[in-house]
């Protein structure tokens, strides 16, 4: 590094620039760019970062992680079901449509089935997609507990029939 480069580089750093600089060193550090816990550990009492701290920080970080994990499936099962919603719709306009022009020879009465209905799919899609707000909060929390509640009653069941079994 030139005398001049160094004295353009900034003498402190926001605490976010500070990881930054600090995620990419590692990542070079790194042959696969990921590093093992032990070698967190390490980083951590380089950092002079208590013991108590990085757990706490490393608990935070896997609940999240389960949490985005928990959003992400919740996702694909709304997309899944907009997609059977959106079959269900063609299906069904179209024994609509076949059936009006079979009997009109022209679109007469189905036009307004396709419309209607169209319009409930459309406010349906954008409720799929909208993965923000109070509304999509609230549908994810009784998604959610919904399938803790299977998840207990499922290993309630399982200790059940052991228990009966021995």
């Amino acid at each position: 590094m030139s005398a001049s480069d160094w004295q353009s580089t900034p003498q402190s750093y926001s605490q976010e620039a500070v990881q930054e600089i600090l995620y990419l060193a590692m990542t070079r550090k790194s042959e696969q760019g990921e590093l093992t816990r032990e070698q967190l550990w390490e980083i951590a009492a380089e950092l002079n970062i208590d013991n108590d701290s990085l757990v706490a920080a490393e608990q935070d970080w896997l609940s999240h992680q389960s949490l985005e994990r928990k959003r992400s499936e919740f996702n694909r099962y709304r997309q899944e079901q907009f997609r059977q919603k959106f079959i269900r719709y063609l299906i069904v306009n179209g024994f609509f449509f076949t059936i009006d022009f079979l009997a009109t020879g022209m679109l007469t009465w189905s036009r307004f089935i396709l419309l209607i209905w169209g319009l409930v799919l459309v406010l349906d899609a954008w409720k799929t997609w909208q993965t923000q707000g109070e509304a999509y909060e609230q549908a994810f929390q009784r998604w959610n507990l919904k399938n803790e509640m299977k998840q207990s009653l499922a290993s309630l069941w399982n200790r059940i029939k052991q228990a009966w079994q021995a």
